[in-house]
Formats: C-alpha cells, structure tokens, sequence
C-alpha cells in the first residue's frame, strides 16, 4: 500500500480530482481518500512515484507519509 500526505488537499473536489489521477495511472487501483487527515492511500502494483507524478500534474503537492 501506498500512503501519500497531500497537504494542499481541502475539499470533496480536491479529492475527487486527486483519485481520478490516481485511476488515470492504474484503472484497477484503489484509492481511499481522507480529507480530515488529508492522507491518501492507494493500492496498486504500481510504483508509487507514478502516482506521486500524477497528483503533483493535477496541481497537489503529495509527499510519502
């Protein structure tokens, strides 16, 4: 699992945004989002600097947590 801490994440469209760039990287993932704790945690088999070049294109600024 990959758990990523987006502090730049604050509201329903953030994380709707960050989970579609998630999916563009890898279709099959999962992707749970937790807007309170602004941590993102994606399962794929995947690496995870895919992903974190996916959200950092989107605009978000995420960091391994």
């Amino acid at each position: 699992m990959i758990q990523l801490t987006v502090n730049d994440m604050t509201c329903g469209h953030c994380a709707s945004t960050i989970t579609r760039a998630v999916k563009d990287v890898d279709a099959a993932s999962q992707c749970e989002v937790d807007l309170g704790a602004k941590r993102v945690r994606i399962t794929s088999t995947r690496p995870a600097s895919e992903f974190v070049e996916a959200i950092k294109e989107a605009g978000y600024t995420p960091v391994p947590a």
